[in-house]
């Protein structure tokens, strides 16, 4: 093996990762890099070699391969200037939970087959939910507890299939949906929601309409929606609300919402992927209101808590419905600890049979920053959205139309043609990358505010960008209606209301 003797030692190899990530690190955080690659389909893959090699080659050549051809291709999600969708992080703690991990090579699908891994891990979610300040319920101690998904996707279509299972007291595991079952939602709810509906074979989820002038969803609509398919001869099985929509970082209102889904015993499961990360502040618990009534919650830490891809932590209220909707224990299974149902087994909380040892990284953040640390790091990104928010209302030739935790959403005063024309320009320039959304029918971009590697003078690099960009764009620029002053930093400040 060319990784074990001489230059080539295991323990050199992982003294030039970790300079190389130093340095890009570094370049990422001076922006001495573009946020995107300059790139046409197919480029990368004729970088690379035809075929693997006959023979092995020394690692210090693959590692500069991947610093000639692969990193100068890629897109830099931790640049300071990479605004668009929501932030992917990670942190030096992270990395090092990560390749230990990778070392260990731990694969605790059961209690038997990593029992310090799977402790470790229901320990870990009791600490993070506890530093978040959700309820009791959901820890380990009780009839709930915690997993880690890879992604907020897995979160809703395992929500999915426990609400089902509970839906039909169990008749689904041998009958299926039967066509019976239905999925709400609203239009703002994340990709992956209608994706989870279709693969537990409701098809398409009902949507409900948002509150007049917001993007969040309408308790009473629900409430009538639910009616009137209960009276059909229809079984609502699961509500998938959001805190923190995709496109305007919305929270539904799910105490409210709540309410309904006890009325008519629907699962409630709450998509908290971006935002609910804020809560580890006390001054954003806010946006736990009615957390405490939902049966499944999810939140990505590679989203704010500085935990590398993938690391996506959910809770349930009832591990039973979980359980008993994904359990299947063939022989080669079957083991005295499971037997005894004195021990969690995280193969029955996901889709996988695998299940990989990621309590690791999530540990060495916790225990390297601290609750402290991390709220440092939550406020300092609000901060930084703030000052973008300031900046876009202080421009005559631009449109705040919301301003939500860490995100901001802006348009060019006018049609939605020029907005269109100013993202288009401004991917053009691969210094930054913002992404669209329409919020009642007008075109608008998104700022998201999270790299740890963001400073108050890149965000004024940013914004000088945009208005250089936007400067060049023709049309009429009518003088934009009055906007109320906006929230403290951290609350909703949706200017459409």
């Amino acid at each position: 093996m060319s990784v074990t003797h001489g230059d080539d030692s295991f323990r050199s190899a992982i003294g030039e990762v970790a300079a190389i990530l130093e340095d890009y690190w570094e370049d990422l955080r001076e922006e001495r890099l573009p946020v995107t690659p300059d790139l046409h389909p197919g480029d990368v893959r004729a970088m690379l070699p035809d075929c693997v090699p006959v023979h092995g080659e020394p690692i210090r050549d693959v590692l500069a391969d991947v610093q000639r051809v692969v990193m100068p291709g890629l897109v830099h999600w931790q640049h300071p200037s990479f605004l668009g969708y929501y932030p992917t992080q990670t942190s030096p703690a992270s990395v090092v939970g990560e390749l230990l991990a990778s070392g260990l090579a731990v694969q605790h699908m059961m209690w038997s087959t990593g029992p310090a891994a799977t402790e470790l891990e229901e320990a870990v979610l009791d600490h993070l939910a506890v530093a978040l300040g959700l309820p009791e319920r959901f820890l380990s101690t009780s009839e709930g507890g915690g997993v880690l998904q890879d992604s907020a996707s897995s979160a809703v279509l395992v929500a999915v299939v426990a609400a089902l299972y509970r839906a039909s007291g169990g008749r689904w595991r041998e009958h299926g949906t039967e066509g019976r079952y239905r999925l709400y939602c609203t239009d703002q709810a994340n990709s992956c929601v209608p994706k989870a509906s279709r693969i537990a074979g409701l098809g398409e989820p009902t949507l409900i309409a948002t509150t007049a002038g917001t993007c969040e969803m309408d308790p009473s609509a629900l409430r009538e929606q639910l009616a009137a398919d209960r009276a059909a001869g229809t079984v609502p099985a699961v509500v998938i609300a959001s805190v923190g929509t995709t496109g305007t970082c919305a929270i539904d209102p799910v105490g409210a919402i709540a309410a309904v889904c006890r009325e008519f015993g629907v699962w409630l499961h709450v998509d908290a992927a971006y935002a609910g990360s804020a809560a580890v502040c006390p001054e954003n618990r806010w946006i736990n209101e009615g957390v405490e009534h939902a049966d499944s919650y999810a939140v990505n830490c590679h989203k704010w808590l500085l935990t590398g891809p993938p690391c996506d932590a959910m809770w349930v209220a009832d591990r039973h419905s979980l359980t008993a909707a994904m359990d299947i224990r063939p022989d080669f299974l079957r083991n005295q600890a499971s037997d005894s149902g004195g021990v969690t087994d995280f193969r029955d909380w996901q889709v996988p049979l695998m299940h990989p040892f990621r309590a690791l990284k999530l540990w060495f953040v916790l225990r390297t920053h601290g609750v402290e640390g991390l709220r440092a790091h939550i406020r300092e990104q609000l901060s930084h959205a703030a000052l973008f928010a300031d900046l876009v209302r202080d421009s005559p030739d631009f449109e705040l139309v919301s301003h939500s935790l860490g995100l901001v959403c802006f348009r060019l005063v006018g049609d939605n043609a020029r907005t269109q024309r100013l993202r288009t320009d401004l991917d053009a320039t691969h210094q930054i990358l913002v992404t669209p959304t329409t919020v009642n029918g007008r075109y608008v971009l998104r700022a998201a505010l999270g790299s740890r590697l963001v400073s108050q003078t890149s965000v004024r690099n940013a914004w000088a960008l945009v208005q250089e960009i936007a400067a060049a764009i023709p049309g009429e620029r009518p003088a934009p209606s009055p906007t109320p002053p906006t929230a403290a930093v951290g609350a909703p400040d949706v200017l459409d209301r």
